[in-house]
């Protein structure tokens, strides 16, 4: 296993970004990034040994620098969103930035995917990657408490990509951590209608026109939600209006990560399977990606890729029902997903 280190450009406040290059024996490659934790791509190869780029994103720092689709980063403090960009947490209301309507999304103005992280490569007979360090202060995009933040990032030897993420904080605040890697094992600039998509989940998070939980949570039986027999995604998104913005649920915090989902493109053979300790996974059809250019001179197009984004429920501070979402000092967050690469 080995990793390498190339300057991924500079930012507007003089600030050097690198790109980090992870290989593992089986030749699947994984380049990440300092800035906003950005996965920028992975090659895995397809049932004819071809290899291809399964995540969208930028060829450059630039494309990322003004990427307001959150393509490829870490998102937090607080993962999705909250209602009416506020909260109340032991007495006191704090509000956040309105950046998506009337409510927060992703962690703000300047939430995770726009901060520059320290960073150290690794490798081992095992795994290589890198891992990612920062400091977000308190109050920064209006959230309570110094919050000290590691986020792991490793190739293996097995074809896994995986996500370990640790959290401290000397205030009790929100948090919700979460990676927005938008996936299209086809690798080319076709939509993801032809992929094959099994959750393993039998409800989801009730929410009203703005993506906001009512506090509900449903079946999925008999809606186009209901994947739990692997079936076509453009089978099912076509009754499905506006596409899937939806998070599924998958149970109690687990130790370890379980299954959760599985992703087959028929054509290229490649599977991906993704396991987590969560308790939600966010499934996001790229409802929203029109007219983005992204890599190789490429107009993204809506539905052109898929996001399982593994995490607790929306506005989870707000919906006293749903699983706690509060670290408080002496606490340790942690949480671990895993991105799993094979051919059918």
């Amino acid at each position: 296993m080995k990793v390498s280190r190339e300057v991924f450009g500079q930012l507007p406040d003089n600030g050097e970004a690198y790109l980090f290059t992870a290989v593992n024996p089986a030749g699947l490659q994984l380049k990440i990034s300092n800035y906003g934790g950005i996965i920028q791509s992975i090659f895995v190869p397809g049932k004819n040994g071809e290899f291809a780029d399964v995540v969208l994103g930028f060829d450059n720092l630039a494309g990322y620098i003004g990427n307001q689709a959150f393509i490829g980063t870490l998102v937090g403090r607080f993962a999705n969103r909250i209602a009416g960009g506020r909260f109340s947490l032991d007495g006191k209301e704090y509000r956040l930035a309105q950046n998506h309507g009337e409510n927060h999304l992703h962690g703000g103005l300047k939430g995770y995917d726009k901060v520059l992280w320290d960073a150290t490569e690794f490798a081992d007979d095992k795994g290589a990657g890198v891992t990612l360090t920062y400091l977000s202060h308190d109050m920064e995009e209006g959230y309570p408490g110094n919050l000290k933040l590691r986020v792991t990032f490793t190739l293996d030897k097995d074809n896994q990509v995986c996500i370990d993420y640790k959290a401290t904080t000397d205030k009790a605040t929100p948090l919700n951590l979460t990676h927005h890697a938008y996936f299209n094992l086809g690798g080319g600039s076709l939509p993801i209608y032809d992929h094959e998509l099994m959750i393993e989940s039998d409800q989801y998070v009730e929410c009203d026109k703005d993506l906001i939980p009512t506090g509900e949570i449903v079946s999925v039986d008999g809606s186009p939600l209901d994947f739990r027999i692997q079936k076509s995604i453009g089978s099912a998104i076509e009754k499905q209006e506006g596409g899937f913005d939806h998070c599924y649920v998958l149970g109690e915090d687990n130790e370890d990560p379980g299954f959760t989902a599985r992703v087959l493109h028929p054509e290229s053979g490649r599977v991906m399977e993704v396991l987590t300790t969560e308790p939600g996974m966010q499934f996001y059809s790229s409802n929203f990606l029109e007219g983005v250019q992204g890599k190789g001179g490429q107009t993204y197009k809506k539905h052109q890729a898929l996001c399982l984004e593994t995490q607790h429920f929306p506005d989870s501070p707000n919906q006293p029902g749903f699983p706690d979402t509060i670290l408080r000092p002496g606490e340790t967050y942690t949480q671990k997903t895993i991105y799993k690469f094979s051919v059918l």
